[in-house]
């Protein structure tokens, strides 16, 4: 590997890190690793706390302002070959019923993947056994595609 190579990914690497942190200090800051937030926002008939939904429509406009901008600016990404979008446009069985599933278990425990990982670091109990119990869930998925293919 050359020096050259070995300084991009060192740089790929840090860049990376950096999101993660920025990633995480965002879902501190915004209360999205506290289930009770969360299942307050999820609680629409009740108490419910729509504090969320201005992070989400917060994300959601950072995201499209820069999308708008990569998209118009042409080229390759900065640490790829090409841009990795989806191109299926169809809904079919098992996206739905994972987009259930994930639903169903914000909705029970108050986390999601990303606030889930970082409320686990932070040593919660609860969200160390809601990590372990998704990896499982993810492990368990991956044995069981292998075994009954596509």
């Amino acid at each position: 590997m050359t020096s050259v190579v070995k300084r991009q990914a060192m740089i790929r690497q840090a860049i990376v890190v950096l999101a993660g942190a920025l990633f995480g200090t965002g879902l501190l800051v915004s209360g999205m690793t506290s289930p009770a937030k969360v299942i307050g926002f999820l609680d629409v008939t009740g108490d419910w706390d729509p504090s969320l939904a201005f992070v989400m429509a917060g994300a959601v406009a950072v995201y499209s302002l820069v999308f708008s901008w990569i998209s118009r600016r042409g080229g390759n990404p900065w640490f790829d070959s090409q841009f990795h979008l989806p191109t299926r446009r169809d809904l079919d069985l098992p996206l739905v019923a994972g987009a259930a599933l994930f639903g169903l278990g914000w909705g029970l425990a108050g986390w999601c993947p990303g606030p889930g990982i970082v409320s686990a670091a932070s040593g919660s109990v609860d969200a160390i056994v809601f990590v372990v119990a998704m990896l499982a869930g993810m492990y368990a998925h991956q044995r069981w595609s292998t075994r009954v293919g596509p």
